[in-house]
């Protein structure tokens, strides 16, 4: 029987829940288990609805290793599939080494009191995994993973090398809010006004957040301003692809809502630093995080698509060559399928396939591996049948930007 464990009940986990659910023959007894078992009945309730499914829930704390190795032991699954916060990875990875379990998540480790994230914690655990014969799957999600994948897709197929790498994260949802985040307010204002960094001539150029801005016509949307920040993929990509010149990240956001981050983080509001607030110690985001409205909460109100993928220069047969491969996401399509916005589908689809392909063990190796160490070309197929189909052109030129 495969028995998976499913941790966190936010969006995405509703996504990847409902999607496993659908597919009983690979997902065939699933447990969710969250710090609030509210959240977990309510997806429970769902799934059943929707598939006459029954999955399990329970409470658990993450935070805390040794429950976490106590709900293993008891449901004895194949792989825990990590979708709660990224500063409980490394506990999830060492209750997965304590159980002989594998693991897959889908955003790298970031510590709670400083807003940096990077793979290196991660990387460490590889010889332990390895040592017990243990998969740890890394970034299952779109951006990091599928973008990934697309990188892994152009290079097998398209590419003899790539020159420079342009990832491109449109989201063209109107929610009707004065401000609002599309994923975990916390972790999401933590990343967005972080230093941006690219990697060019074989370092990392650090520049000011949200500085860098560019106009770009995203298909089946129009010009939309993005900026010039950093994301975990590039880490991994400028390491698995050592011949890329220049690698960038970039996200659109609207005037309106950087006008309304601007004016938090001049307040305060976007600090991690504790503050006393009578008499009790506060993070000031973690305070905000919770008077925002939920990302859970957006998806019957938000309208319009998102548009993520790749922009690869390399050469072919010594001739100059660029691609463009992205998926367009409709957040009302989303909505009507599975309650979910399309920042949590665009998310929880890929975690599915990810866990898939680690259970039908069409991608498994013992260790600690980032997606696009493994051939693309399952999990491209994977993503044109469960919802998230991808295109890809050729374009005339080069970006020039």
């Amino acid at each position: 029987m495969n028995n998976i464990l499913v941790i966190g009940a936010g969006g995405v986990s509703s996504v990847t829940v409902h999607k496993m659910a659908g597919l009983p023959d690979t997902f065939n007894n699933i447990t969710l288990a969250s710090r609030t078992l509210k959240k977990c009945k309510n997806i429970q309730t769902s799934v059943k609805n929707k598939f006459n499914i029954d999955i399990n829930i329970t409470e658990l704390d993450a935070d805390n290793v040794n429950d976490t190795v106590n709900l293993i032991k008891k449901i004895n699954p194949f792989l825990v599939l990590n979708l709660a916060l990224p500063y409980q990875d490394l506990n999830i990875m060492d209750a997965c080494l304590i159980t002989n379990t594998h693991y897959i998540d889908t955003a790298n480790y970031e510590p709670k009191d400083e807003a940096k994230f990077e793979y290196k914690w991660q990387w460490d655990y590889k010889t332990r995994f390895e040592e017990k014969g243990l998969m740890a799957l890394l970034g299952s999600g779109f951006d990091p993973g599928v973008t990934n994948v697309y990188t892994a897709y152009t290079k097998k197929h398209l590419l003899d090398n790539i020159d420079t790498l342009d990832i491109l994260d449109c989201n063209d949802g109107d929610h009707g809010h004065p401000f609002a985040t599309n994923f975990n307010p916390e972790i999401n204002i933590r990343e967005i006004t972080s230093d941006s960094k690219h990697w060019e001539n074989k370092e990392w150029k650090i520049g000011p957040a949200l500085k860098n801005k560019i106009s770009f016509e995203f298909p089946e949307i129009g010009h939309k301003n993005m900026y010039l920040m950093y994301h975990e993929e590039l880490e991994s990509l400028t390491k698995h692809f050592p011949e890329i010149q220049r690698a960038r990240f970039w996200m659109t956001f609207g005037d309106s809502y950087l006008n309304h981050l601007e004016v938090l983080k001049n307040v305060g509001m976007t600090s991690i630093n504790p503050i006393k607030y009578k008499g009790i110690n506060i993070v000031p985001l973690q305070f905000l995080k919770n008077v925002l409205p939920d990302p859970g909460s957006l998806g019957k109100r938000t309208k319009g698509r998102t548009c993520i993928g790749t922009i690869i220069t390399g050469t072919k047969d010594k001739s100059e060559k660029t691609f463009y491969t992205y998926n367009i996401c409709d957040h009302e399509k989303c909505y009507k399928e599975l309650g979910s916005q399309a920042i949590s589908y665009t998310t929880g689809v890929p975690a599915m396939i990810g866990a898939m392909l680690m259970i039908n063990k069409i991608w498994f190796k013992p260790g600690v591996w980032n997606i696009e160490q493994f051939d693309p070309d399952p999990f491209m197929d994977l993503l044109n049948k469960h919802g998230l189909p991808s295109k890809t052109i050729e374009l005339n030129n080069k970006l020039n930007f």
